[in-house]
């Protein structure tokens, strides 16, 4: 066959740089968004933040573009600014603004962050009371040791065996020189540290507890054979053996509970979690209405005497330039296209839920992302970037947006009641029953029944699961 030429026209949907931008930031979170505006502002001279008027002072005050003074470039009137930023297609964005407490120069503690004093460890705290004490240099030495084998919960999770195999021959550390430490360990102000089980910790914080205690010599029987009879609620059993009445155990049972199972716990230093929320949710006039959180929203505009420049010098000597303005462009009207789809979403869920921000959790109803979607005419591949990492700030508390969506169950009225809302009937049913004689999953798959929800007795016992609610065995109590 010979070689010929042949035309096809075809359509292929490719997705622009400017697109590409836009779909990845609306599916960041707020403080990815934050980190993307403050590299932008970093590589892109043209973009600036608002409130940053440091720049533009000094920018105004020197002669940056030849035979063209200071003075020619500030005079000008509002109208032409508004004309102008209206012609490059981008204003002062977004419109909410903030105020900042002033600077005072006579103030010694202005300016300084205050910074929280660190709390000292478990090893720390240890190894400061064995400093402290009256020991000799070896015995030191050994509890030292015996602190650095201790676990996050202050337990030692090595046996002693273990450690004195690992201990070089020359240093001549017998087991009993590893007990006696170990018995000094678990002597200082810590009650319950160096424990090798859950019984022992118990034990050690019911010795130091005064002998007239009420209930201290039964709690400790019941710590040192019994635990796992107490953990399993089998009260009948204890009675028997320990041959008491139901106020006495329950009197141990209570010294018991108030006990600290893990005692490393105290000395944990977890790094607090903040949430800077997108939309807050406020009632007006009766009706909930969603707006964007000023807080969450950069603030960020077109470097105006740049663009000035760029628009005399025309783009062949600033070709550079006029691309990193095109960026800037691009950028903040993606911001604004981000945050007015986040406030959509959020309106649209608010009016949706409208019965959840008036009686709680009970009042949930069933939603899907299709709803939403539907609704807005967008899909639902963009409202799922739309609730992922975003929150809203209600009166009831933070929450994803993600929560408000979930699936339903029908009733006998032929409605639907969501799965939040069963969640939170489970979780009523349980705080209001009966300690001595508490609801199975039988009983309330009944109890629900009887409020026209149908759920099976495995679908009640899938929620309470979830919710970490025990069994109805390890509800009952004396």
């Amino acid at each position: 066959m010979k070689p010929a030429l042949q035309l096809r026209q075809s359509q292929q949907l490719l997705l622009t740089p400017q697109l590409q931008q836009a779909i990845r930031l609306l599916q960041l979170s707020t403080l990815e968004v934050n980190q993307e505006s403050e590299r932008m502002l970093e590589e892109n001279p043209l973009l600036e933040r608002v409130d940053d008027e440091a720049s533009s002072v000094l920018l105004h005050a020197g002669n940056i573009d030849r035979g063209e003074t200071a003075a020619s470039r500030t005079e000008q009137t509002p109208a032409d600014t508004e004309s102008r930023n209206e012609q490059n297609g981008d204003s002062e964005w977004p419109e909410p603004s903030f105020s900042a407490a002033p600077y005072a120069p006579d103030d010694e503690d202005e300016g300084y962050a205050e910074v929280a004093a660190e709390r000292p460890g478990l090893r720390e705290h240890l190894l400061w009371q064995l400093n402290m004490s009256l020991m000799e240099a070896r015995d030191k030495k050994l509890v030292a040791l015996l602190i650095d084998a201790l676990d996050e919960n202050a337990y030692l999770s090595q046996s002693l065996a273990e450690i004195s195999e690992m201990l070089p021959p020359e240093l001549e550390v017998s087991l009993d020189d590893l007990e006696t430490a170990l018995v000094q360990l678990q002597h200082l102000d810590a009650p319950g540290i160096g424990a090798r089980n859950l019984s022992e910790c118990l034990a050690l914080q019911l010795r130091v507890l005064p002998e007239n205690t009420p209930g201290r010599e039964l709690a400790l029987t019941i710590a040192t054979d019994h635990l796992e009879l107490l953990a399993a609620h089998d009260f009948s059993k204890l009675k028997k053996l320990l041959r008491c009445d139901d106020d006495a155990l329950r009197g141990a049972q209570t010294l018991i509970t108030h006990l600290q199972p893990r005692p490393g716990m105290a000395f944990e230093q977890r790094a607090s979690d903040y949430v800077v929320p997108d939309v807050l949710v406020e009632r007006e006039e009766g009706i909930w209405r969603a707006r964007l959180n000023p807080e969450a929203m950069p603030r960020l505009r077109v470097n105006q005497v740049y663009a000035n420049i760029l628009q005399q010098r025309g783009e062949t000597n600033a070709q550079g330039l006029s691309t990193q303005l095109q960026e800037a462009h691009w950028f903040i009207k993606n911001l604004r296209q981000r945050f007015d789809t986040i406030l959509r979403v959020a309106q649209a869920i608010v009016e949706r839920q409208h019965q959840f921000f008036e009686h709680g959790d009970i009042g949930m109803r069933p939603l899907v992302l299709r709803e939403i979607a539907e609704q807005l005419e967008l899909h639902e591949s963009t409202i799922s970037r739309v609730t992922t990492q975003k929150f809203m700030h209600t009166p009831r508390g933070i929450y994803e947006f993600k929560y408000f969506f979930g699936s339903g169950l029908t009733t006998e009225a032929g409605g639907a009641c969501s799965s939040t809302a069963i969640r939170a009937l489970i979780r009523q049913l349980v705080s209001e029953e009966d300690a001595r004689h508490p609801h199975s999953d039988s009983r309330m798959a009944e109890i629900l029944a009887q409020q026209g929800i149908i759920v099976a007795r495995r679908t009640v016992a899938k929620y309470r699961e979830s919710m970490n609610i025990p069994p109805v065995n390890l509800r009952k109590s004396l």
